[in-house]
């Protein structure tokens, strides 16, 4: 049995995340610890206690997610002797997830990732205007049904502009989520029932995350990582970029550049990886999403989650 561990991205932090960890493990306090020094802010405080909408905002849910994931790997590998590069096949991450699979992989130590992800939220927040933008859940859409709405519904019927309406993620079993100019997503929700899509729910975001208007936060990216110390991860990473293996500082350095505007081929990612061997998915860190998104996925593999004391526990036994 091949063994893939995943890591969850924005939407999946809630106040309490973590607590439980750091109170039962050393190994988790110490992550934790690092990374309210990397960021200069007791962001393990706004974890553990909230209040959830400072928690939600994007600089904050992203490096706090990625110390929540990376914690539980630490305190597998000082519990349970665990051995990342042994025992797990291939790493993945949904979006700001690839960071923590990277992280968790050694490609990046814990400050740098921390002050990145930092970074990537307020870029991505400032990239447009406050209210400009949005995001929306197609459910019961599959692929092809979401790019000719998102075709339809980009050119504005006022003024004949066409206006940026994209695939941002496609998550599989059914749930695409597009991104771009507020006006344009508005039309492609109106408009998804006629589609012959089940429902369409706009997201409560703070930005058009995954699409063309993210360039300036892409930009800055890359000025970024360019400069930031990235080692070949000890597992292959499977990019959201290209749902393929990655193991190449350079060649991750571009895939994280362009994951920002592009598609998390997120279904894809899941095949590749069911398709390379792995039968068994652990999703390490806050919430389940990953992992009941890998039910409908991969249906013939086992998939569970980590993120307490006692399913550390349970896994290590497992194992």
């Amino acid at each position: 049995m091949a063994l893939a561990f995943v890591f969850p991205g924005q939407g999946s932090q809630a106040p309490g995340m973590g607590r439980d960890l750091a109170a039962a493990f050393p190994a988790a306090r110490e992550v934790f610890q690092e990374i309210d020094e990397a960021l200069k802010q007791k962001l393990s405080r706004l974890m553990f206690e909230g209040p959830a909408e400072e928690l939600t905002l994007t600089a904050n849910a992203q490096p706090a997610l990625m110390a929540a994931s990376v914690a539980v790997l630490r305190v597998l590998e000082a519990e349970g002797g665990f051995d990342l590069a042994a025992r797990v096949a291939l790493v993945a991450g949904h979006s700001l997830g690839e960071y923590s699979a990277l992280t968790a992989a050694r490609a990046f130590d814990l400050a740098t990732a921390a002050r990145l992800l930092r970074l990537r939220g307020e870029a991505m927040q400032q990239a447009t205007p406050p209210g400009t933008g949005a995001m929306a859940a197609l459910l019961g859409a599959e692929l092809e049904q979401a790019r000719a709405l998102c075709e339809a519904a980009g050119p504005n019927p006022e003024t004949g502009a066409t206006e940026v309406v994209e695939i941002a993620n496609d998550n599989g079993g059914g749930q695409v989520v597009i991104s771009g100019a507020k006006p344009a997503v508005d039309r492609a929700v109106a408009a998804a029932p006629g589609a012959g899509i089940k429902r369409a729910l706009p997201l409560p975001v703070s930005a058009p995350f995954h699409c063309a208007l993210m360039a300036p936060a892409a930009d800055v990216m890359r000025d970024a990582l360019g400069q930031a110390r990235l080692v070949a991860p000890l597992v292959p990473v499977v990019a959201n970029v290209s749902a393929a293996k990655a193991t190449g500082p350079d060649e991750i350095r571009d895939l994280l550049v362009r994951q920002v505007t592009a598609t998390v081929r997120w279904r894809e990612c899941v095949a590749a990886m069911a398709t390379m061997g792995c039968d068994r998915f652990v999703e390490l860190g806050a919430g389940k999403v990953l992992t009941g998104l890998m039910k409908r996925n991969a249906p013939d593999a086992t998939a569970s989650a980590i993120g307490t004391p006692a399913e550390v526990e349970a896994f290590l036994k497992s194992i």
